[in-house]
C-alpha cells in the first residue's frame, strides 16, 4: 500500500509541476503586457486573465500540500484582486515585484535538497512586500535577490526523482520524453473529428447493404426466369406439332425468337451478376477497414480523455475537514475504486454535484458528537464513496453516509406548502415518491437558511447535471441510519448505441443505456387503472403511454395493432420505470449525437439530432424529460398542484436595524422589489410594532442596543399570535456558535454579512413568504 501511494504521489506531483509551469508562464506573459500600461478593457482583461492563473496555481498547490507555494499565491491573489477594483494603480516597483514573485514561484516548482529554513526569510520578504503594496506605495526596486529552490517534503521529492541521490535534472527534463500536456480544447477538436468518421462509415455499411440488396433482387430474378424457360419450350413444342398453315407457323418462330434472346440475356444477368457480387465484396471490405480504423481511433482518442476519479476525490478531503470543522463535527471519509477511470469532460461536470452531496452529508446528515453518543454511534461520523464499473459502458458512484436520514414528513410539509403536492395527495405519497421531492429546487428541510444550505437548490443541481450527462440518480435513506445516493453515468460523452423507434410517422433514437427492454404485449393484456392505460411486466404494474401522445403528435395505426400485439420499449431511470407503445422498432445502431444549435438550446424531449446511414436527420430523444412528460401527462387528471395565483396586496416586512445606512440600504432593496417596508430601530422598537401591526416577515440585525436579534427572535416563538412568523437575520456575526444559536432561538435564515448580496436576501424572502 505504501508503494502504490508513493507512485500516485509520484504522479500527482509531477502533473502539478507541469500544470504549474503552465500556469507561471501565462502570468509571466501577462505581467509583460501590464507593462506596455494597456488601458481600459484590455487591462481589465490581462489583470483578470492573470488573477485566475494565480488562483488556478494556488489551488493546485493546496491540493498537493506545498504549502510555500500556496502562501506566496495568497498575496499574489490579493494584489490582483486590488488592481482588479482599481484600488491599485500598476507601477514600475510593483511590476519588478511581480516578476521576483513569479520567477520565486519557478524556483519553488524545482526539487532541491537544501533545508527549508535556508529559503524562508526570501519566501517570507516577498510575502511581506506583497501584502505591503496593499496598504501603501512601494520603494524604487532594488536589485533583485537571488532566491533559493525549495525542496518539497522528502517523499515528494523522492518520489519525481525516483530515489536518485545525483544533483536534479532541469525542470521537467525527465517527463519531456514521456509526457506532453495538450489543450483541452485541442484535444476536444480531435475527439469531434474522430466522431464524425462515424458518419461515413454509417454510410459505407448502407451503401453495402443496397448492393446486397440489389444482388438479391438480381438472383430473384434468375430464378423466376429459370421458372419459365421450359414453360416456353413446352408452348414452342406443341405449336410446332398443331401448325398446318404459314399463319399458324408465325407462333413457334416467335418464342423462338424469345427463346433465343433469353439466351442473350442470360449472359448479361452472368456479367451483371459478377460485377455486383465483386462491387458487394469491395464495399464490405471498405466498410470492415473504414469499421477497424475509425474504432480503434475512437478508441486511442477515447483513452485520452479518460482520467482516474481519484484526481477528483483529492479535493475532498480537506473540504469535508474544513466544513465538518466549522459545524462542530466528525467526520471520515472512505473512498473506493478511486483508480476506475471516466471521460474528463464527465468528471469536470460531476465536480460541483460530488461536492453538494459531500455538503448535504455533513449538514444534513451526520449529527453532532455528543447526539450522535445519545443514539449508541461513534462520535465520528463515516461518509463513503464508492465507485464501481456495471455493465453496458456505465459506471456507478455511491455516496453514503451513517447519519440521521431523511425526515419524509418534513419534505411532505415542505413540498405542501411550496404547492408541489395537493395536501389531498401527501398522504398518499409511497417512500420512493416522498423522496423523490428532494431533487425539486425549493425543497429543503433545514431549519435555518444559510451560506451553506437551506435553499433547497444542491439536490435540484446534483439531478440537473447527472441527467444533462445522460445518468442518473435515486436516493435511498432511513431514519437514524443514514442516506445513500446511487448515481449512474455512462464511462463517455462519445458515440453511443442508439434503439431506433417510429412513432407518429417520423424515426426518433432513444439511447439504449435507458432502454430497459423491448417487448410485444398482446392487447388483451393492457389493464386500466385509474383511467390509465398500464401493463404487468416482472411483477410490476407499468404505465403504459403512447410515444407519439407525449411527443404530441397524430397516432398511426400498425398492421401489428390489427393483428391484436403492440409494440412498446420500456425505458428506466433510476427506480422509474414507463413502457411507451411505438409503431415500429427499427433496430438499433451506432449514435452520434449533434446538438441543435444555439437557437434550440433547450427543447423539451428532445437531447439533439443524429445523420443515419441514409442521410436522414432523426431526432435524439432525452430520457429524463421523456419520463417527466409522460408522467405530467398521465397524472394531469389528478392535478396533482394547484397554480399559485397572484396575490393582489403587497407582502409586509419589518426591518429591524441600529444602523441608519443599513436600514435604508435593506428598505430601498426590498421596497425596489414590491414590497411594502416599515422599519425599527431595535428589538423593543420592532417588538412593539409587531404587536400593533400586521406584518409578513421580519429582516433584523443581530447586535442592536437594548434588544438583539436574538433576543426579538426568541421572543417572537414565544408569543403564540407571533410564532409562525417568518424571522431572517442578517448579521456580520459568521461564526457556528452565532448560526447554532439562531437555530435554537427559531430564525428562519441567518445571512452573513460579508457574503449578503441583494439576489442572496430576495431569494429567501421569496421563499418564505
Amino acid at each position: 500500500m505504501a508503494k502504490q501511494n508513493d507512485e500516485f504521489l509520484k504522479r500527482l506531483l509531477a502533473t502539478f509541476r507541469i500544470e504549474a509551469d503552465e500556469h507561471l508562464q501565462a502570468m509571466s506573459s501577462g505581467v509583460r503586457e501590464l507593462e506596455k500600461m494597456p488601458v481600459g478593457a484590455r487591462r481589465a482583461e490581462i489583470v483578470e486573465h492573470i488573477f485566475r492563473e494565480a488562483h488556478s496555481l494556488k489551488g493546485a498547490a493546496r491540493a498537493v500540500n506545498l504549502t510555500q507555494i500556496e502562501a506566496v499565491c495568497q498575496p499574489l491573489e490579493s494584489v490582483f484582486a486590488a488592481l482588479k477594483s482599481n484600488q491599485l494603480a500598476v507601477s514600475p516597483p510593483l511590476l519588478d515585484l511581480l516578476h521576483q514573485t513569479v520567477d520565486a514561484l519557478g524556483s519553488l516548482l524545482v526539487p532541491q535538497t537544501s533545508a527549508p529554513e535556508t529559503r524562508n526569510p526570501v519566501i517570507g520578504r516577498l510575502i511581506r512586500q506583497l501584502n505591503d503594496a496593499l496598504t501603501g506605495p512601494l520603494p524604487e526596486p532594488a536589485q533583485p535577490q537571488a532566491i533559493p529552490s525549495p525542496s518539497t517534503p522528502a517523499t515528494l521529492d523522492d518520489a519525481v526523482e525516483a530515489g536518485s541521490a545525483s544533483s536534479p535534472a532541469p525542470r521537467s527534463h525527465s517527463l519531456i520524453s514521456e509526457t506532453i500536456r495538450v489543450s483541452t480544447a485541442k484535444l476536444d477538436g480531435v475527439m469531434r473529428q474522430v466522431e464524425e468518421l462515424l458518419s461515413p462509415r454509417l454510410a459505407s455499411g448502407q451503401r453495402a447493404r443496397e448492393l446486397r440488396e440489389a444482388a438479391a433482387l438480381l438472383a430473384g430474378w434468375k430464378k423466376e426466369r429459370v421458372r419459365i424457360q421450359p414453360t416456353l419450350r413446352l408452348v414452342e413444342s406443341l405449336c410446332e406439332q398443331g401448325g398446318k398453315n404459314n399463319e399458324a407457323a408465325k407462333g413457334p418462330q416467335q418464342i423462338r425468337k424469345l427463346l433465343e434472346y433469353l439466351d442473350v440475356e442470360h449472359g448479361y444477368i452472368k456479367t451483371l451478376e459478377d460485377r455486383l457480387a465483386k462491387l458487394k465484396k469491395s464495399a464490405e471490405h471498405d466498410l470492415r477497414t473504414l469499421t477497424g480504423m475509425t474504432d480503434s481511433l475512437l478508441h486511442d482518442v477515447k483513452e485520452m480523455q479518460l482520467l482516474p476519479f481519484a484526481s477528483l476525490l483529492e479535493i475532498l478531503p480537506r473540504f469535508a475537514r474544513e466544513l465538518a470543522r466549522e459545524q462542530g463535527k466528525e467526520i471520515e471519509l472512505v473512498f473506493q475504486g478511486g483508480e476506475i477511470e471516466i471521460d474528463r469532460r464527465i468528471l469536470e461536470e460531476m465536480k460541483d454535484p460530488l461536492i453538494h452531496l459531500l455538503r448535504n452529508g455533513i449538514d444534513h446528515g451526520i449529527e453532532k458528537p455528543a447526539l450522535r453518543r445519545e443514539r449508541q454511534k461513534p462520535p465520528h461520523g463515516t461518509i463513503s464513496v464508492a465507485i464501481s464499473q456495471q455493465d453496458s459502458g456505465k459506471v456507478e458512484i455511491r455516496i453514503a453516509d451513517d447519519g440521521a436520514g431523511i425526515d419524509a414528513a418534513s419534505v411532505k410539509a415542505v413540498a405542501g406548502r411550496l404547492g408541489m403536492v395537493a395536501p389531498e395527495m401527501a398522504q398518499s405519497l409511497g417512500e420512493a415518491e416522498v423522496l423523490a421531492l428532494v431533487f425539486h429546487s425549493g425543497i429543503s428541510t433545514s431549519p435555518l437558511i444559510t451560506d451553506v444550505s437551506g435553499r433547497g437548490l444542491g439536490l435540484a443541481i446534483v439531478r440537473e447535471k447527472v441527467e444533462r450527462l445522460g445518468g442518473s440518480v435515486v436516493l435511498e435513506s432511513r431514519p437514524g441510519k443514514g442516506t445513500e445516493f446511487r448515481i449512474v453515468l455512462p464511462l463517455t460523452l462519445a458515440n453511443f448505441q442508439g434503439v431506433i423507434v417510429r412513432a407518429g410517422g417520423h424515426l426518433f433514437i432513444i439511447p439504449a443505456i435507458s432502454v430497459e427492454r423491448v417487448t410485444r404485449v398482446a392487447s388483451q393484456n393492457i389493464q386500466t387503472v385509474e383511467n390509465r392505460e398500464t401493463i404487468a411486466l416482472d411483477d410490476q404494474v407499468l404505465a403504459l403511454v403512447w410515444l407519439s401522445d407525449v411527443l404530441e403528435l397524430p397516432r398511426k395505426g400498425t398492421a401489428d395493432e390489427s393483428a391484436g400485439t403492440l409494440q412498446t420499449v420500456v425505458l428506466a431511470l433510476g427506480t422509474q420505470r414507463i413502457a411507451f407503445r411505438v409503431e415500429e422498432i427499427v433496430g438499433e445502431q451506432e449514435v452520434l449525437v449533434k446538438p441543435l444549435g444555439p437557437q434550440l438550446t433547450r427543447v423539451r424531449n428532445l437531447a439533439g439530432a443524429s445523420v443515419l446511414g441514409t442521410g436522414e436527420v432523426v431526432p435524439v430523444l432525452n430520457v429524463p424529460d421523456l419520463l417527466k412528460s409522460a408522467v405530467k401527462r398521465a397524472m394531469a387528471p389528478l392535478a396533482l398542484a394547484a397554480e399559485k395565483h397572484a396575490e393582489t396586496e403587497k407582502q409586509s416586512i419589518l426591518v429591524v436595524e441600529d444602523s441608519i445606512t443599513s436600514r435604508a440600504l435593506l428598505k430601498n432593496i426590498l421596497e425596489s422589489a414590491g414590497y411594502r417596508v416599515t422599519t425599527a430601530v431595535d428589538g423593543v422598537d420592532a417588538y412593539t410594532a409587531l404587536k400593533t401591526g400586521t406584518f409578513d416577515l421580519v429582516v433584523s440585525d443581530v447586535e442592536m442596543p437594548r434588544m438583539d436579534g436574538f433576543d426579538l427572535t426568541a421572543k417572537v416563538r414565544a408569543d403564540k399570535q407571533l410564532a409562525e412568523l417568518p424571522v431572517v437575520l442578517v448579521t456580520a456575526l459568521g461564526s457556528r456558535e452565532h448560526r447554532e444559536r439562531g437555530i435554537d432561538v427559531g430564525a428562519n435564515a441567518y445571512i452573513v454579512k460579508s457574503s449578503f448580496d441583494q439576489s442572496n436576501l430576495l431569494e429567501v424572502i421569496g421563499r418564505l413568504i
